[in-house]
């Protein structure tokens, strides 16, 4: 943390009371919402090549105005009780903005998961679990996490086992975390989720002309440059998605051990390939390598996409920042300090707690699908298709009869004849989640005189749901 600089935990609660001042809200309950509910220390010792090691983890529950509670579990040495207490309440902001019926948790274990071979994980990370599980910080019906920094469908697979194994007879055991591979419960999409939510919420902001013009910005997202920090899943996804899909350059991408530089564009699926043979950046062919990766955080663009670590852009360096437009791919890559820097500069500024929801939004459509004990799609996949096939059947029957000639085109007839899987359908229901989120912000943006950002918006629409919540039960 910088000197004079806000901690990740105090820019989350000097923006919340930036929120707040806007609302009509009781003292009181205004409090209710800030406060962090509780925090539990575990720490346990697990007996590894020849000695006992011991383990400091987290899990802290910051709103249970919606149970269950989610959030992930990230295995990181920085971890720490202010940081997951930090991301636990940006988890029950999140939710409350895209909707997911949930509250706000995040858990932590302080680990370098690169420091222990496959089984020794395994084992810290069962014993892990069973800490939280005997305590009901794991459970289908009160708190379900999923992965986070350090962790993935591999971690959330053992933790599922574990609770299985502690909860023999609990016909939802598969529910009590998400992010699980797909033959172990999971969903299609889960792992591609939050790297898609942040093109889907890109997509969004491009459709409203008015919101890109107040970036500076002008046309369509096709062609636009960007610098992407961070190629983990979050900003690797992103990045492959809008630059094969969306056509925007991908003029800079920076790691921990430097940058690459390409203003013809880098191809994201090569660098990462590069990234995972050799752990670096350094090497890459066909593009200029810089070992001062924060540098490049300041090359002009037009989107830049933090999509690693909380508080990269601080007071320090957002005066140097050239984009007009920043979406926060990570939780709190920018600083309460910076954020007052960049808006006073005319940057606009796509909040985490939107931006990044994907992740949250496809482990609820998982949550659900455990709990329903059914895949999506498989009821209604083949008979959407009979129907679609009728259809055409029949046009083709009248062009006959009528001697029109005319023939559906072989692409139109097989994307109309192909049935929605579970993926398709996952990323339907995450595209609209991210439109109905946006237009909730947009309105509060736009429609008070009082509100000049998307961060200080998405907080007034998602506290005004917690609050709405908290009314409703009688508090």
């Amino acid at each position: 943390m910088r000197a004079g600089e806000p901690s990740f935990r105090d820019s989350v609660d000097l923006m919340f009371n930036r929120a707040v001042r806007l609302m009509d809200l009781s003292p009181g309950l205004e409090n209710k919402i800030r406060v962090c509910n509780s925090t539990y220390t575990v720490r346990f010792g697990v007996r590894l090549r020849g000695k006992i090691e011991t383990f400091t983890g987290y899990r802290s529950v910051h709103s249970e105005h919606m149970e269950p509670v989610k959030g992930g579990i990230r295995y990181a040495l920085s971890v720490s009780q202010d940081e997951v207490e930090a991301l636990a309440a940006l988890m029950t902001y999140k939710c409350a903005l895209v909707e997911t019926p949930f509250g706000g948790s995040k858990g932590g274990l302080c680990i370098d998961p690169r420091q222990w071979d496959e089984h020794e994980l395994e084992q810290i990370t069962r014993r892990f679990a069973y800490e939280l599980i005997k305590r009901d910080l794991i459970h289908p019906a009160q708190n379900v996490p999923a992965p986070d920094m350090g962790t993935g469908e591999r971690e959330m697979a053992w933790i599922a086992d574990q609770y299985a194994r502690m909860n023999t007879t609990d016909i939802n055991a598969k529910a009590c975390v998400t992010g699980k591979p797909p033959h172990a419960g999971g969903i299609q999409g889960r792992v591609e989720a939050t790297g898609r939510g942040v093109q889907f919420a890109l997509r969004e902001f491009f459709r409203h002309p008015e919101d890109v013009a107040a970036a500076g910005l002008s046309g369509a997202l096709e062609g636009k440059r960007a610098v992407v920090q961070g190629l983990g899943n979050v900003g690797y996804h992103a990045a492959k998605f809008l630059s094969e899909e969306d056509g925007v350059i991908i003029t800079a991408i920076i790691e921990r051990d430097g940058a690459l530089i390409s203003d013809a564009g880098l191809e994201v699926e090569a660098v990462r390939q590069h990234l995972t043979a050799t752990g670096g950046l350094k090497g890459f062919a066909g593009a200029e390598y810089v070992a001062d990766g924060a540098k490049v955080l300041e090359k002009a663009c037009d989107i830049l996409i933090p999509a690693a670590m909380e508080g990269v852009i601080h007071q320090g360096n957002a005066a140097r920042i050239n984009a007009p437009l920043i979406i926060e791919a990570a939780n709190g890559p920018i600083t309460f300090g910076a954020d007052e820097i960049l808006r006073q500069k005319g940057a606009v500024i796509i909040p985490d707690m939107y931006a990044n929801a994907g992740g949250v939004t496809v482990s609820y459509f998982e949550w659900v699908k455990n709990l329903s004990h059914i895949r999506f799609g498989r009821m209604q996949r083949r008979a959407e298709e009979a129907r679609s096939r009728l259809m055409v059947e029949e046009l083709e029957r009248l062009s006959a009869d009528k001697g029109l000639g005319w023939t559906l085109s072989p692409d139109f007839k097989e994307k109309f004849l192909t049935g929605s899987d579970e993926l398709a359908l996952v990323r339907s229901g995450l595209d609209d989640t991210m439109r109905s989120a946006y237009a909730a912000m947009r309105e509060v943006w736009h429609g008070r005189g009082d509100v000049d950002d998307l961060r200080t918006a998405a907080y007034i629409v998602s506290i005004g749901r917690v609050a709405q919540t908290y009314r409703s039960k009688g508090l």
